[in-house]
């Protein structure tokens, strides 16, 4: 490829409404073009590294067993009627109907067309375990697409599938399917890559597990422990809170608390702790919009996702109404209305004297002892685990919150889907049985972002070898001149002929210009000609991070160049853990 022919324009300004770095680099270096909200073209350099990243996931794939299949982008309707996905999932599922009035959908998960396609072949403990795999385009009307190719509607993606006769099979092959994930991070250039317990979601099973990049940009929030190595996603983690040394029981006092309607302002008020109050945090169910009042420690917040597991129900905040029975600002357990359900966090457990409010305008209760002014209630588990907090593993206060960006997942579906969808096998003793599957997902496109992530300076990406659209940039500095010219040609023609993927800059620019292009282009090695080094017997060699930059001999550039992309290659590879 020559850049005089290279479809797309590079540019220096940052654009105003890129917020990330790999989005204003896919912009800038002409690798995505915008088409719709969360909906992009691909360039030739990001078509290459995402057909790069592909090769990667199908050798790691096809020696898991696994067998690439397709599945349609357009499924029917009824399909997602038998698994009961068709009127569960929300808005993100885009339904229309065809010219004959059928109910249809975009594919943006395939569970139910992997059921579909394997329960046929699936009549027989004989024919398991078995797995199947495509690399396919789905759509998720995506409310709040953003980051470029890290978040947005259409994408490409490889789902894979496996089907298994018990869930020790299961376990086994997901376990070599978390080994290949690491691989497959691995040789793209990202080994920091760690995978972290997730919650399931609206794919449902037991067990499931994100690949998250650490990057300050990431929008999901990733709990750590740095001494025992626990590692979860924020929705998924376990809050551990410890109570103990707080106030000993008092008397249960209503007191005037005028204009208080935060923690921070009661406490500040009536000199108490924070960590001594009880907030209530009002929502109403999506479905029928019933009140749910959670209350937990006044330090601590409501997770949504542990809530909303819970219920079995999607929420949102409450609108308080009169007709509720709720006062806004002053809601608390003691005699609170019968119209709402209420909840109690594990984070007010042990907690023998708390502020809560009146259920009254303007008025709080000191003194407040759950056990004895309300009884036996049952305390569960739906607040945020905090910075610094208790390690659920270790028990250690060793809680650290990163920011990560998901480049994966898997799950243990169980029999969610093959129930659903009745799909079973004779087993050995001639029963029927229900198959149990599983799920592995990574979206291509994201992983090009993560990689232009991790992996980039101020002046562009910094492509990994094994991923890089092309493994050598040749820059003529001078095409008018015939000595240069005819060099520059040459080299590149012999790494052509060596099977070297090469774009050659063969423009009349200057050489600001050409390099700033080759930054934004990131072949991880680039081979220089310029008529002064010529006659001297020499071509620049360097490589992207310039942690390389040497002068070659012109009768050795060939070679020296090869041996850098082999070293290349090999330091990628030795941070590859072995297969399993």
């Amino acid at each position: 490829m020559k850049v005089s022919k290279l479809v797309g324009v590079r540019f220096k300004e940052r654009p105003a409404d890129c917020v990330i770095d790999s989005h204003a680099f896919s912009v800038r270096g002409g690798y995505v073009k915008q088409v719709s909200n969360g909906i992009f073209s691909l360039y030739a350099p990001m078509k290459k590294v995402t057909q790069n990243i592909e090769r990667i996931i199908r050798e790691e794939m096809d020696a898991l067993d696994s067998q690439e299949v397709m599945f349609p982008v357009v499924l029917p309707g009824s399909l997602w009627e038998e698994s009961g996905r068709y009127q569960s999932v929300g808005d993100e599922l885009l339904r229309f109907k065809d010219r004959n009035g059928t109910p249809m959908v975009l594919g943006m998960t395939h569970e139910e067309a992997a059921v579909h396609l394997a329960r046929d072949f699936g009549r027989t403990y004989q024919n398991y375990p078995f797995s199947i795999y495509q690399i396919q385009t789905k759509y998720r009307d995506e409310a709040r697409p953003r980051a470029g190719l890290i978040r947005v509607r259409e994408f490409t993606m490889k789902d894979a599938y496996s089907f298994h006769t018990s869930q020790e099979d299961l376990e086994q092959y997901y376990d070599r399917m978390a080994n290949s994930y690491y691989r497959i991070f691995e040789r793209m250039g990202l080994p920091d890559v760690i995978a972290v317990k997730s919650d399931s979601g609206m794919i449902g099973g037991s067990v499931s597990h994100e690949y998250m990049l650490l990057a300050d940009c990431g929008e999901d929030s990733i709990v750590l422990c740095d001494d025992c190595g626990f590692s979860a996603n924020m929705e998924a983690a376990d809050t551990i809170v410890d109570n103990s040394g707080c106030a000993p029981m008092g008397e249960l006092t209503k007191v005037h608390t005028p204009g208080c309607k935060t923690i921070d302002e009661v406490c500040h008020f009536l000199g108490t702790k924070v960590e001594e109050s009880c907030k209530a945090v009002m929502y109403q169910i999506n479905a029928t919009d019933e009140y749910v009042v959670v209350f937990t420690r006044g330090d601590y917040e409501v997770n949504e996702t542990k809530l909303t597991n819970l219920l079995g129900e999607k929420v949102h905040p409450a609108e308080v109404t009169e007709e509720s029975g709720l006062v806004a600002g002053f809601c608390g357990p003691y005699q609170i209305t019968d119209k709402c359900r209420v909840i109690f966090d594990k984070s007010l457990e042990g907690i023998e004297n708390l502020v809560c409010g009146g259920n009254e305008t303007d008025y709080h209760y000191t003194g407040l002892n759950i056990k004895r002014d309300l009884g036996d209630v049952e305390f569960v588990d739906v607040s945020k685990i905090q910075d610094g907090g208790i390690c659920p593993v270790c028990g250690k206060k060793r809680i650290r919150i990163s920011r990560g960006i998901e480049a994966g997942n898997i799950f243990q579906l169980g029999t969610k889907y093959t129930d659903s969808m009745k799909m079973t096998y004779t087993a050995e003793d001639g029963t029927e049985k229900t198959p149990i599957m599983g799920c592995y997902g990574i979206g291509v496109g994201r992983a090009a972002a993560c990689i232009m992530e991790a992996h980039h300076d101020d002046y562009g990406p910094i492509w990994p070898i094994t991923v890089a659209p092309w493994k050598v940039e040749v820059c003529c500095m001078r095409v008018d001149d015939e000595e240069c010219k005819a060099a520059t040609d040459k080299i590149y023609e012999e790494l052509q002929n060596m099977g070297i993927e090469v774009i050659y800059d063969d423009r009349d620019v200057r050489a600001g210009a050409m390099f700033a292009d080759a930054d934004l282009i990131g072949a991880p090695v680039r081979v220089t000609v310029g008529p002064k080094a010529l006659k001297n017997g020499e071509i620049e060699l360097c490589t992207r991070d310039k942690s390389v930059n040497v002068k070659v001999p012109k009768d050795e550039i060939i070679a020296e160049t090869k041996k850098l992309i082999d070293q290349l290659y090999a330091d990628i590879n030795a941070k590859v853990r072995d297969r399993k």
